[in-house]
């Protein structure tokens, strides 16, 4: 019987009947300890049992039931709560796609597959299990005390929580109160205490007179497990006046009842408490190693603090297990640490107790912490691998070898999202290096992956220039004396970083180092730098050849490196102009992420595509690309990229007029991201006939690496066009030449249709117009094209030549309706109207059908016409299939058909 707890019970009753009706959900349950999680759990378990064998008020399908409980001294064994939520039903692993049985079998270590490199294709590998177990009926599943989760195990849990959606599970997380546990985008429902009546009808459950309830209510505030623990020691307990908090007066109660047991029992219930998972086996050799055994515990059984059953030890509750490990001495504590290292079998629990043995400087501990290391990182489990691996050099009396392990720590703490924890590792790597008698100068390859590893953290954290000055100055002159492919590997990363960050010196060093220490040149590196120099001319081919020589393919790349170049290798194909290149290129990538389930790389694929889709006036497919990119990004905790995915959404709503909007994400953008943001702003201003804000913003242009954005080359033009129609085009000056040198460099027929727009601008003939039209035929851009007949057509109208300016116009006038360009559709309808049209009306496009959908089901239907199954989607959008064919039920309707076939048949734009 559950007092005070209604309204839980029927929040947790409302998920498990959705899960019944096919529809999932997940909660986190919060509170104190005592306060009631677990016994919630517990009855929520017991009705799912229920409801299955015959209560009238479900329709008797069976609920699966999974359960993980987390434990405090496995906190840092990789992946130790998955293997025993998904132990039992291992046997659905073959269901899997490939890769995500591969992660799974690494985790659970029945399988010998290599598994890919992202950390969260795990939690992608949960969710289709999950919801390949809700096939065969509905599922629930329990995580206790989520604040002792291992964090591998935690990170898999909520990303497949967050992306739950119409599979039939149900998943109810419980966690304690400010324990450092978070659930971003998991619904939570905190447990209060107990008022006074519900308080004394438990009491008086328990058959306590009423004339002690004042007492033992006041004493306990409230909470369940201290009304129960200080109702059983009443006789035993003086009323405690001392304001300590009730979690800690119900241990104090606890170490008093432990304290009263015999000798061997207490031993027992520390050699339990000690190893933490109830594993019997390992107890009773431990315990045959300290000279107790089972027995001893009976006494522990007898008074209810613990259960023998099922082939494991369990407390019962983790308090008691807190009380009986704090309770014992240190020395004691030691002796039972090293009798479980001693007895275990698994490595990584052997280490695990070596670590709680070691007081000092140990090598054979940081050896063996080292090893655990190395197989959490194998299992993509970056957090604990991290731990493990600072532990490690902590223990080792190699100095070099600590600082190579803090550089091992420190990346894979920014693998695993956790950057102030990487920071602060790799400050104290650097540190440590520094204090070496010769640094690490004769060990090349470590030293460059330290000085990799401190830039790659200073470049997540936000101060990209930062990481590339950085890397710079620890290479230093001695660069082309180092091993040419640890050297040219990091003058590369920091070119790239440079660039990225908008830093034309540092790309100017890395490229003038790069090629005293490289044996060829690099056509990246050079390429980067004549842009810098403004040399479009020559930097252009450079950047050609580069793509056109296969950067995926280059040879063999530190992992920071390879990620550095190829987000260069995205940005290099919009910067060249040949939109549909970048557009196959960021495709590729996209695929490549996908298929190889490399999650945590997709944003940015992502949203490079999403600028290609809007590129070629694909708005809703732009919009599809962003919002996955951020719910990625939001899901595994990558915070810093979804303030860069600001950009497009803000050049979508200045083309369409949507001032509010741009405003919003400018405000939102740090200062450091904002060139995107502003483009947006120019772009708006001059739409909106601001032109004086349009000129004056980003006045003087960005100088060095952010004038070849392509961003930056449209505000070029939009800033020319400010300038004539303010009267002042010699402001236009520097700006048309930028414009004209990079037009001349590229092939693309719309970059050089657009200088020759600017051209017609500043000179007022018709000559380049007509030019520029001419090049626009040959496609892309369809709102630069549009801005060309639109400044065309007013010419024209001006020189009375209305004809010709309606049939321009008109051309203008459709695209930008279909574009929902607002501003830009006014004001080709005031010049047509000007030009004698008769009958003009701003219209609203004729509404396209994938204008219903939302943006998941548009990539689902896009993807689904194009021949592949619902799992093929699935795993391809990280979703569940039951999620794929929701969204298809939903979008079936909208679309007006009822079938992937007549879905074959329909023009998706």
């Amino acid at each position: 019987m559950l007092y005070g707890r209604s309204a839980e019970q029927e929040r947790l009753a409302r998920l498990l009947a959705e899960a019944r009706a096919g529809r999932s959900g997940a909660l986190l349950l919060r509170g104190e300890a005592g306060i009631g999680k677990t016994a919630l759990l517990d009855w929520l378990a017991g009705r799912a049992a229920a409801q299955a064998h015959g209560d009238a008020r479900s329709d008797g399908r069976e609920v699966r039931v999974l359960r993980v409980t987390g434990v405090e001294p496995e906190a840092d064994l990789a992946f130790g709560g998955l293997v025993q939520l998904l132990w039992p039903v291992q046997d659905r692993l073959n269901a899997l796609p490939a890769p995500q049985a591969a992660a799974l079998r690494a985790v659970l270590g029945t399988g010998r597959e290599q598994r890919g490199p992202d950390r969260f294709l795990t939690g992608l590998a949960v969710l289709t299990v999950l919801a390949d177990l809700a096939e065969d009926g509905p599922l629930l599943c329990l995580v206790d005390d989520a604040q002792w989760l291992d964090r591998a195990t935690a990170e898999a849990l909520l990303f497949a929580a967050r992306r739950l959606a119409a599979e039939g599970v149900a998943m109810v997380l419980a966690g304690r109160e400010d324990d450092g546990f978070t659930a971003p985008g998991i619904p939570e429902l905190t447990l209060p205490r107990l008022d006074f009546e519900d308080s004394s009808r438990l009491l008086a459950d328990r058959g306590r007179a009423p004339a002690l309830h004042s007492q033992i209510i006041t004493e306990s505030a409230g909470n369940p497990l201290a009304l129960i623990e200080f109702d059983a020691a009443r006789s035993d307990q003086p009323h405690q006046h001392a304001p300590l908090p009730v979690a800690d007066r119900v241990s104090s109660a606890f170490r008093a009842r432990i304290g009263g047991l015999p000798e061997r029992t207490r031993l027992m219930m520390l050699i339990a408490a000690a190893e933490g998972r109830g594993d019997l086996p390992l107890l009773l050799r431990a315990s045959e190693l300290l000279g107790v055994d089972l027995g001893d515990l009976a006494e522990a059984e007898r008074t209810g603090l613990m259960y023998v059953m099922g082939g494991a030890v369990t407390f019962r509750h983790p308090l008691i297990a807190s009380a009986t490990y704090q309770g014992a001495v240190l020395a004691r504590r030691i002796a039972v640490h090293r009798a479980l290292a001693e007895a275990a079998t698994d490595p990584d629990c052997r280490a695990r107790h070596l670590l709680a043995v070691a007081t000092g400087p140990d090598q054979e501990a940081a050896l063996e912490l080292a090893a655990a290391a190395g197989r959490a990182r194998g299992r993509t489990a970056y957090a604990a691998a991290s731990g493990l691996f600072g532990q490690a050099a902590r223990l080792t009396t190699d100095r070099r070898q600590r600082a190579s392990w803090l550089a091992e720590a420190a990346a894979l703490a920014l693998a695993a999202g956790h950057a102030a924890q990487a920071d602060r590792l790799a400050q104290e790597t650097g540190e440590l290096a520094d204090g070496l008698v010769d640094g690490l100068a004769d060990d090349p390859a470590a030293g460059a992956r330290v000085a990799s590893v401190r830039a790659a953290v200073a470049f997540e954290l936000g101060d990209r220039s930062e990481a590339a000055h950085g890397l710079l100055a620890r290479l230093g002159n001695a660069a082309p004396n180092t091993a040419p492919p640890e050297a040219s590997g990091l003058l590369r990363t920091a070119a790239a970083y440079g660039w990225l960050a908008g830093d034309a010196d540092a790309v100017r060093t890395a490229a003038a180092r790069l090629a005293t220490a490289a044996s060829a040149a690099d056509p990246l590196v050079e390429g980067l730098e004549r842009l810098c120099e403004d040399d479009a001319e020559h930097g252009l081919p450079l950047l050609t050849r580069f793509l056109e020589g296969r950067p995926d393919t280059a040879g063999p790349r530190d992992a920071d490196e390879e990620q550095a170049v190829r987000m260069l290798a995205l940005t290099c194909g919009l910067l060249l102009g040949d939109d549909e290149a970048a557009h196959a290129l960021a495709s590729a990538e996209v695929r490549r992420c996908r298929s190889q389930a490399l999650i945590g790389q997709l944003p940015y694929a992502l949203d490079v595509l999403a600028q290609t889709h809007l590129l070629a006036g694909h708005h809703r497919d732009a919009e599809a690309a962003v919002t996955e990119a951020e719910e990625i990004a939001r899901d595994t905790g990558m915070h810093r990229r979804l303030v860069r995915l600001g950009a497009v959404r803000a050049r979508m709503a200045a083309i369409e007029g949507d001032a509010r909007r741009v405003r919003e994400l400018a405000d939102a953008t740090p200062p450091a991201l904002r060139t995107g943001v502003d483009c947006a702003l120019v772009l708006l201003d001059l739409g909106l006939g601001d032109f004086g804000s349009a000129l004056s913003r980003l006045d003087p242009p960005p100088p060095g690496p952010d004038r070849y954005t392509w961003l930056s080359l449209s505000t070029a033009a939009d800033r020319i066009e400010a300038a004539v129609r303010l009267g002042q085009p010699e402001r236009a000056e520097e700006a048309l030449r930028h414009c004209e040198s990079w037009a001349r460099a590229t092939t693309a027929p719309w970059a050089q249709a657009v200088a020759l727009r600017c051209r017609a601008l500043i000179d007022d003939r018709p000559e380049p117009y007509a030019q520029a039209l001419h090049l626009h035929e040959k496609g892309g851009r369809p709102f630069e094209r549009a801005r060309t007949e639109l400044l065309y057509g007013e010419w024209l109208r001006r020189a009375r030549r209305p004809n010709e300016a309606r049939d321009v116009l008109r051309s203008a006038l459709a695209t930008f309706e279909r574009l929902r360009a607002e501003p830009w559709l006014r004001r080709a309808a005031a010049e047509l109207r000007a030009s004698g049209e008769r009958r003009v009306a701003a219209r609203t496009p004729a509404e396209n059908p994938i204008d219903r959908l939302t943006p998941q089901e548009l990539q689902v239907v896009r993807l689904a016409r194009g021949g592949s199954s619902s799992r093929e989607i699935a795993a391809q959008l990280f979703l569940s299939r039951r999620t794929v064919e929701h969204h298809l039920y939903k979008a079936y309707p909208k679309l007006g058909v009822g079938s992937r076939r007549e879905l074959a048949r329909l023009d998706l734009g």
